[in-house]
């Protein structure tokens, strides 16, 4: 399948820059599905994040990543002065002091081997070592702290990796967090947006229709943000990422599989880490998948998910999810005003062969 049929126009106007506040007055487009389209003429519901429980069943199941972003952005020197940035990607190996990633690297070609980059602050110093290139453009970092642990110096000097695409300042670093992200585990470089809209309200409202709530952790790498740069879908490689998934967590999604219910992600990176793991066979792991057209869903019913970039990953796997239909529910939001990226609005998606199942009764 080419790339380019994942192509849409969308206008820089739409692009949000800001998050809203609060949190779940975000808006949220719900896909009232083919059944009550044809019944009514209505594709959608126009509703707000607060109201996510309304459109959800009693029994179902909510998974979120609970993963963190971690302040991965460093602005550092090089010895003729010279600036450089390191975005770290993924954490191989670290004790106290040092320790080594997975990174991008600017500027990648003026940087070969045994590069050292550095910067300074009170009491210590942050070395960074530049190291081969692991393909792709991705390079390895060798980092050692001075004065202060290696953790602390990156949550001191670092900077939150936001997108290329939101250009303003944001003055509050936690709300490129969700409000459930483990405070351990600050491991991810970018955000599992659709997890941004969610408050204490939420949740509240999620217990009131008796909806339950289980975890995963995925950490969010170059494999979720990397671009489709081949002509053809068939021909793009995702980077790998680590996830885990709880032994409670699957059994909660069995659950309520069993009892008729549905099991609903909130967020992309959701969606991999639970069909990852159910793909496997394991909870643990790292995972390249690659979810398009002919994916086999094994677990997740719903989707909950922000409005992602032309030619991407992610909008591909709305495409193996929902079908087509994704270009008709993306038209409503244009012309609608809905915001768009990381701090945009959200959706709810029903997985296409449930539609179809829902369908097939209506016409028996």
């Amino acid at each position: 399948m080419d790339t380019a049929s994942f192509d849409y126009k969308l206008p820089e106007a739409r692009i949000a820059q800001h998050p809203v506040d609060p949190r779940d007055s975000s808006r949220l487009l719900v896909d009232r599905g083919p059944i009550t389209q044809v019944a009514t003429g209505e594709m959608v519901v126009h509703a707000r994040m607060r109201e996510l429980a309304d459109y959800l069943n009693p029994g179902d199941v909510v998974v979120i990543n609970t993963t963190r972003v971690m302040p991965a952005r460093l602005s550092l020197r090089k010895d003729t002065g010279g600036a450089a940035e390191v975005l770290l990607l993924e954490r191989l190996s670290a004790d106290a002091n040092s320790g080594s990633w997975e990174a991008l690297v600017r500027p990648g070609k003026r940087l070969p081997p045994g590069s050292v980059l550095t910067s300074k602050f009170d009491g210590g110093v942050l070395r960074v070592e530049v190291g081969n290139d692991l393909g792709d453009g991705v390079r390895l970092v060798s980092l050692v702290s001075t004065g202060i642990s290696l953790i602390e110096a990156i949550d001191f000097l670092g900077e939150m990796p936001l997108p290329p695409y939101i250009t303003a300042q944001l003055d509050d670093p936690d709300r490129y967090q969700t409000i459930y992200a483990d405070p351990h585990r600050a491991h991810s470089s970018a955000a599992p947006t659709a997890g941004l809209h969610f408050t204490p309200e939420v949740f509240a409202g999620l217990a009131r229709r008796g909806i339950s709530v289980a975890e995963v952790e995925l950490v969010v790498g170059l494999g979720t943000f990397r671009p489709i740069e081949s002509e053809r879908i068939e021909d793009h490689r995702m980077h790998s990422e680590r996830y885990s998934v709880p032994a409670a967590t699957l059994a909660a999604c069995e659950r309520a599989h069993l009892d008729g219910n549905n099991v609903v992600a909130i967020g992309t990176t959701v969606v991999r880490a639970l069909e990852s793991a159910a793909a496997t066979g394991n909870r643990d792991g790292s995972t390249e998948l690659f979810i398009a057209e002919g994916f086999g869903f094994q677990i997740v019913d719903r989707l909950v998910t922000n409005f992602h970039l032309p030619r991407s990953s992610l909008l591909v796997m709305v495409d193996a999810f929902a079908g087509p239909r994704w270009r008709d529910l993306y038209r409503v939001a244009l012309d609608g005003n809905y915001r768009f990226l990381s701090f945009g609005d959200a959706m709810v998606l029903t997985r296409k062969d449930r539609w179809n199942a829902l369908s097939n009764e209506a016409h028996q």
